[in-house]
């Protein structure tokens, strides 16, 4: 069993990124990755092909699943959540799922 990996959006708060890593989790910002401004199309394809899961705010991300495009899973965390909760569903995620049982998956937070 895969540990989930975390790619995230340029919406999501450092405070998330920093959170999730000090507990242990590989996260991925997209402008770490040098990909900031690229279509959400390209940002599932870069997650999928590096089996990373990505974590979002961006209801687009959301229709590209309901249109089909594959992604190995994708967490959409609501902006009105306190940054806390978020790393805590986002722990809670890691702790009951693995990488496979997100492939074509999304977690709402």
């Amino acid at each position: 069993m895969a540990t989930i990996r975390f790619y995230t959006d340029e919406h999501v708060a450092w405070a998330v990124v920093k959170g999730l890593r000090g507990r242990g989790i590989d996260v991925l910002t997209v402008t770490e990755a040098g990909w900031a401004g690229a279509t959400d199309t390209a940002h599932l394809a870069r997650a999928q092909r590096d089996g990373r899961v990505v974590l979002t705010h961006d209801a687009d991300f959301l229709r590209l699943h309901a249109a089909g495009v594959g992604h190995a899973g994708i967490v959409f965390a609501s902006r009105e959540l306190p940054i806390g909760d978020v790393i805590r569903g986002l722990m809670l995620i890691v702790q009951v799922l693995d990488a496979e049982d997100m492939i074509g998956h999304v977690e709402f937070l």
